[in-house]
C-alpha cells in the first residue's frame, strides 16, 4: 500500500492515527533514542557478554601457532642408542655438519654406516667426512629444551613433511569462508541467538578434536571444524549489541570490539607462555567457553530479527526489557503498531523478499571498477594483517614476547585511526596505511643477517600501520556501495579477502628458507593494495548513492588530480537522512535526556560528534525490503 501524505486522511474515524502512521515500518533507530541508545541494557549487554565473546575467536585462531612449534633436530641412529654415549656425542658423531656453515648440523641426512661395526672395532672412531649420506630412516631426535611438545614433534612433521604444519594452517583457513557464509544464512533463518550456540559447540567441539587428535590428518579435520567457526563466532553476539545500540554509538561499539578482541590475543601470548604441551594448550584455549553456555539465560534475540521475521510480539517484549532496564517506556505508538502489524500479518500472506545479485556491481564500467579496487583492497588489507599475524612468532629472540608485541601495536592504532577517520577521511589514511606498511615490510631485506632486533622493529611498525587498515576497509566499502547494493557488495568483497587467507600460509612457509622472504612479499601486496586505493572517491561529507544509478555516477568524474585531495568540503544537507552520514548530527525530536541536559548543550553535542561515525553502514546489511540480512553482513 503506498503512503499518503498527512493531509489526505479521508474518512473522520477519530481514534485510528494518521495514515502515514499506520503504513511506516517500525524503525529501531528511530525508537531506540527514546529508550535508551546506550544505556544500562546495552552496556551490559555489550562489556559481560558481547565483548568477552571475541576470546573464543582469537584464542582458538592463533593457538594453532604456537602447536606448531619446530624444534632444533636430527636424525636418530638406533645403533648409537647401544653404546654409552650422551646426545650430543652421538650427535657429533653420526650427524655431518653444513658445508657452509661448519658449526651447524644437517637435519634431515645422517651418515650410511654400521655403526656397531665401526664401534666394536674403534671407540675412538675418528670421522669421515667423505662417509656416504642417507636421510632420517629411523626417525628424529628433537631438542626439548625450549619446545617441550609440539605436533612437530609427535607427527614427526619435519624434513619431507615440513610443509604439513602449513596444511594445518590452510585448512583453518579453508573452513573459515565456508563457515560464515554457512553461519550467516543460519542466523537469517533461525536468528542470532541460536546460531551463536550452534557456533560455539562447533567450536568447542573442534577443539576438543584437536586435543584428543592422535593422526595428522584427524588434526587437520579438526582444524577445519574449528576454521568454520572464525570468525563468525564473535562476530554473531558483536552483531546483536549493534542492532541494540543506537546510530551514534555503533562505532563506538565497533572500535571497542576490534580493542577487546586484540586484548584477547594479548591474553593468549601470556597463556602460550606458561603451557608448552600443545594438548593442554589446545584445551585450555577452550574449555573454559563452556561457561559462555550460560549466555543462553541473558542473551537477547535481535529485535530487528524478530521484526524480520515479523514475531512482533516477541520484539516487543524485548524492547519493553530495554527501555525498562533503562529507566526508559515504551511509546504507546510503537505498542499499537506492532499491534497493528500483528494483525495485518494475520490477514495477508508474506511476500518473498527481494535480493540483490552480485552481478548487479559488474553491469556498470564505474560500478564494476569500484567494485574491483574495493575487493582489491580488502583482500590485500585482510592477507596481509593475517600473515603479519600468523609470521608474528618467527620474528625476533622470543616467539611469545614477538607475539605479544605484534598485538600491543594494534589498540593505539585503532584509537587513531578511529579520529582521523572522520578528520582527514578515508580514503588517505587506507592508501598511506597500507603503503607504510608495506614499505617496512620491504625495507627489512636491506638488513644484514642475523639483524633480529631490527627486523622485529620493522615488523611491528608495518603492524600497526596495517592493522589501521584492516578498520577503515569496511567501512569505506559501505560507503562506496550503493544502499541497494550494499549488502551483496560487502559480502563479496569479503568472501573473496576471506579466500584470499589460504595462500597466507604458503607465503609464510617462505620463511623456512629465508625470514624475511614472507615480509617482502606481503609488503608489495600491501604497497600495491594502498596505491589503488587512491583510484577509489573520497566519501568524508559527501550524500552516500542509494541506488545502483547513482553508484555509478558517484565518483564518474574522478581525474588524477583527485589523488591529491584530502578529505572532503562538508555540504550544506538539503534535507535529513540516514544514510547522509557525516551530516548526522542531533537533529532528532528533543527526548527526555535533551531536556535534562538542556543545560550543557555544548557538551552534549561534542560527545555525540565524537561518537557519530559510519552509522548507517556499521550495521547488519539489509536487502531490498529493509530486511536485516546477516549473510550479507559476513
Amino acid at each position: 500500500m503506498p503512503k499518503n501524505s498527512k493531509g489526505n486522511n479521508y474518512g473522520s474515524q477519530e481514534n485510528m492515527p494518521e495514515k502515514d502512521d499506520n503504513d511506516d515500518p517500525i524503525d529501531l533507530d528511530d525508537l531506540l533514542p527514546k529508550i535508551g541508545e546506550f544505556g544500562i541494557y546495552q552496556k551490559l549487554l555489550l562489556w559481560l557478554v558481547c565483548l568477552p565473546a571475541c576470546l573464543p575467536c582469537g584464542f582458538c585462531a592463533f593457538n594453532q601457532l604456537f602447536m606448531t612449534d619446530v624444534p632444533d633436530h636430527w636424525c636418530k641412529v638406533p645403533e648409537l642408542q647401544n653404546f654409552n654415549l650422551t646426545e650430543e656425542q652421538r650427535k657429533i658423531m653420526s650427524i655431518p655438519r653444513k658445508a657452509d656453515d661448519n658449526t651447524t648440523f644437517e637435519k634431515c641426512s645422517r651418515y650410511s654406516v654400521n655403526w656397531t661395526e665401526i664401534l666394536s672395532t674403534d671407540k675412538n672412531c675418528e670421522i669421515n667426512t667423505s662417509w656416504p649420506l642417507e636421510p632420517c630412516f629411523d626417525g628424529y631426535v628433537y631438542d626439548r629444551s625450549e619446545v617441550k611438545s609440539s605436533i612437530v614433534i609427535d607427527f614427526d612433521l619435519v624434513c619431507d613433511f615440513d610443509v604439513y604444519p602449513t596444511l594445518g594452517l590452510v585448512a583453518l583457513n579453508v573452513g573459515g569462508p565456508i563457515g560464515v557464509y554457512s553461519f550467516g544464512m543460519l542466523n537469517d533463518r533461525i536468528g542470532r541467538k541460536k546460531s551463536f550456540f550452534t557456533c560455539l559447540t562447533t567450536l568447542l567441539v573442534g577443539s576438543l578434536m584437536t586435543a584428543y587428535a592422535h593422526e595428522y590428518w584427524f588434526w587437520v579435520l579438526a582444524r577445519t571444524i574449528v576454521g568454520l567457526t572464525i570468525p563468525a563466532v564473535y562476530q554473531i553476539p558483536f552483531i546483536i549489541s549493534l542492532e541494540l545500540a543506537g546510530p551514534n554509538y555503533r562505532s563506538f561499539v565497533t572500535v571497542m570490539t576490534c580493542i577487546f578482541y586484540t586484548l584477547g590475543l594479548i591474553l593468549l601470548s601470556g597463556v602460550t607462555y606458561m603451557l608448552r604441551d600443545w594438548r593442554s594448550l589446545a584445551l585450555a584455549t577452550s574449555v573454559p567457553f563452556f561457561l559462555y553456555y550460560l549466555y543462553w539465560f541473558v542473551l537477547p534475540e535481535s529485535p530487528r530479527w524478530l521484526l524480520m521475521r515479523k514475531r512482533f510480539e516477541e520484539a516487543n517484549k524485548i524492547l519493553k526489557s530495554i527501555a525498562r532496564v533503562n529507566g526508559k517506556e515504551l511509546p504507546v505508538e510503537y505498542t499499537h503498531k506492532i499491534q497493528r502489524q500483528v494483525l495485518e500479518q494475520a490477514m495477508s500472506g508474506d511476500k518473498e523478499a527481494k535480493t540483490a545479485s552480485m552481478f548487479a556491481l559488474c553491469r556498470t564500467p564505474n560500478m564494476r571498477l569500484k567494485t574491483f579496487l574495493i575487493t582489491l583492497n580488502w583482500c590485500a588489507s585482510e592477507m596481509v594483517y593475517v600473515g603479519l599475524s600468523y609470521y608474528g612468532p618467527a620474528i625476533g629472540n622470543n616467539q611469545y614476547m614477538s607475539f605479544f608485541l605484534s598485538s600491543a601495536v594494534e589498540i593505539p592504532s585503532y584509537l587513531v585511526c578511529w579520529v582521523l577517520m572522520d578528520r582527514v577521511g578515508r580514503r588517505w589514511p587506507l592508501c598511506l596505511s597500507m603503503v607504510i606498511s608495506g614499505i617496512f615490510c620491504i625495507v627489512t631485506v636491506l638488513l644484514p643477517n642475523g639483524a633480529e632486533t631490527e627486523t622485529l622493529i620493522l615488523y611491528l611498525i608495518s603492524k600497526c600501520f596495517i592493522s589501521a587498515s584492516f578498520l577503515i576497509i569496511y567501512p569505506y566499502a559501505g560507503e562506496l556501495y550503493p544502499t541497494e547494493l550494499r549488502g551483496v557488495g560487502i559480502g563479496t568483497s569479503a568472501y573473496i579477502g576471506g579466500l584470499g587467507l589460504i595462500i597466507i600460509p604458503f607465503v609464510n612457509y617462505l620463511g623456512s628458507s629465508n625470514l624475511v622472504l614472507p615480509l617482502v612479499v606481503m609488503g608489495a601486496v600491501s604497497v600495491v593494495g594502498g596505491l589503488t586505493a587512491l583510484r577509489l572517491p573520497e566519501t568524508l561529507h559527501t550524500s552516500l548513492p542509494q541506488t545502483a544509478e547513482e553508484g555509478e555516477e558517484f565518483g564518474k568524474d574522478w581525474t588524477y588530480a583527485d589523488c591529491f585531495k584530502c578529505g572532503g568540503q562538508r555540504p550544506v544537507a538539503e534535507a535529513e537522512s540516514y544514510e547522509n552520514l557525516d551530516q548526522l548530527e542531533l537533529t532528532q525530536p528533543p527526548t527526555e535526556m535533551d531536556d535534562e541536559l538542556s543545560e550543557m548543550p555544548n557538551i552534549r553535542r561534542s560527545s555525540m560528534r565524537k561518537l557519530v561515525r559510519q552509522a548507517s553502514i556499521v550495521e547488519t546489511q539489509r536487502d531490498l525490503d529493509g530486511n536485516m540480512k546477516m549473510t550479507y553482513w559476513f
